[in-house]
């Protein structure tokens, strides 16, 4: 059975390797199932070179719903392994065409995909949506909803597959029927006035609508099926369903922006509750030409309170660890994973919490864009909220510690925070702890040309 790529390369490989010609080999469908097999038993060949374009295309071809397009990929990759090699360059080719043809087909449905898909709440935390592509586009989504949406509880529901995101992972799992997902609910209701604010009849043109997305698939737009009614709706309740719909810190980072404009711009982010909190987000510092970026968790009580990262019990041992390790702290330059200081108030004190994997998800954006505009060389990540929100993943600092790993082309290395040496009871851990601290900081001083990173680029 063929669902993807890789399902249909491990057929085709060995077929490809004893020049088994295309006529010879039957991809039946199975009406039962959208599902493939291949007839005949693939006899063992040598292994044989693809090029990395066909590659690249085929696994994009792969996710169209046509059921002949296991067929026409293996004819073209007979054809690439049998003297054609330059064959994908021929763009007049009738072959090579119809696969292009069907890729933009795919890129096209992924890009509807991000446009069209409606989220509808379902219970307090929890958003919901059911929506139908035409091809088997869904999982190529998964790290742009996440990426959007990692602040909230989601799942998407198709036809043939399903996605859920828990604000730690995301899974994949079955289709589901329209008729198993939520109905109308009032953020339905809210997106009919949003468009019936923005709504004007004069320039209503229905075949480029079709052309975006087809008339079949408007029944699950909720502002489509308004379209009627949409001139008359109220232009006051548009702010309600701008407030009520998930925002991403993306809203609200410039593009290309510099690293001043980031600082300022970060004061006016929304896209959860805690800038709300305290005195705002607290902005990283250090020299702008860094070769070594630091990363920690959050802003701390002392941190919110001066607006400067790294100021408080936990920045005064980082400070006394980078000396020890023979960096000077005005030659790197310091942030937080996520910009605000989370707390709970216990009388006249404020409590530190640790963030959420949502919370570090929807503040990734503002990191990133960090990252880019100072362009570090290597990164240290102080525990495992930073280590998450560089890395992409979970991480357990007591087994990655000390070993660089990559991220978006800068190596990076994670180790304890030292708040965590500052919470640790036994003063003997503490200081086995800290010692492990100044060791991995140590590694950041060789740059890659051998000279110390704390004398700057």
């Amino acid at each position: 059975m063929l669902e993807t790529y890789d399902d249909w390369r491990a057929f085709a490989s060995p077929l490809l390797g004893s020049k088994t010609p295309p006529r010879e080999v039957y991809w039946e469908s199975d009406q039962q199932a959208p599902l493939f097999r291949v007839r005949s038993q693939a006899p063992d060949g040598p292994a044989v070179m693809i090029p990395k374009v066909f590659v690249a295309l085929a696994r994009t071809v792969a996710r169209h719903s046509n059921p002949d397009r296991w067929r026409m990929l293996y004819r073209v990759a007979w054809r690439i392994t049998n003297g054609e090699r330059n064959l994908l360059e021929v763009d007049v080719d009738d072959d090579v065409a119809a696969l292009r043809h069907m890729a933009r087909a795919v890129d096209k449905d992924i890009y509807r995909m991000r446009q069209f898909v409606r989220f509808r709440k379902a219970g307090e935390e929890r958003f919901i949506a059911w929506y139908e592509p035409e091809h088997n586009t869904l999982d190529a989504n998964g790290s742009f909803f996440v990426d959007r949406f990692g602040s909230m509880r989601w799942a998407i529901l198709t036809p043939r597959a399903s996605l859920a995101w828990d604000l730690d992972r995301l899974e994949s799992g079955p289709g589901v029927p329209r008729s198993h997902a939520p109905q109308d609910d009032e953020l339905e209701e809210l997106w009919r006035v949003y468009y019936g604010a923005i709504f004007n009849p004069a320039r209503l043109k229905l075949r480029a609508m079709q052309a975006q997305l087809p008339l079949s698939r408007w029944k699950n737009l909720p502002e489509a099926r308004a379209i009627p009614s949409l001139a008359r709706l109220s232009q006051g309740r548009v702010q309600q369903m701008v407030e009520a719909q998930p925002r991403s810190a993306l809203d609200f980072i410039p593009l290309n922006s510099s690293w001043s404009e980031l600082r300022d711009a970060i004061r006016n982010c929304s896209a959860c509750d805690l800038c709300r909190r305290g005195n705002g987000p607290v902005w990283g510092e250090g020299d702008l030409l860094a070769q070594v970026m630091i990363v920690g968790e959050q802003p701390g009580d002392e941190e919110d309170l001066a607006g400067r990262p790294f100021v408080g019990p936990a920045g005064q041992v980082l400070d006394r660890a980078l000396a020890q390790a023979g960096i000077e702290r005005q030659r790197v330059y310091l942030t937080n994973a996520v910009k605000a200081f989370k707390f709970e108030e216990r009388g006249k004190r404020r409590i530190h919490q640790n963030p959420r994997s949502g919370e570090i998800s929807t503040c990734r954006p503002w990191l990133r864009a960090e990252i880019e505009a100072v362009r570090p060389a290597r990164i240290i990540c102080l525990g495992s909220s930073a280590a998450q929100s560089v890395l992409g993943r979970k991480v357990q600092i007591a087994k990655e510690r000390g070993h660089w790993a990559a991220s978006g082309g800068r190596r990076v290395l994670v180790t304890y925070h030292p708040s965590a040496i500052l919470r640790n009871p036994d003063p003997a851990r503490q200081q086995q702890l800290y010692s492990m601290l100044v060791t991995d900081l140590s590694q950041a001083r060789v740059d890659l040309n051998g000279g110390s990173v704390a004398e700057g680029r």
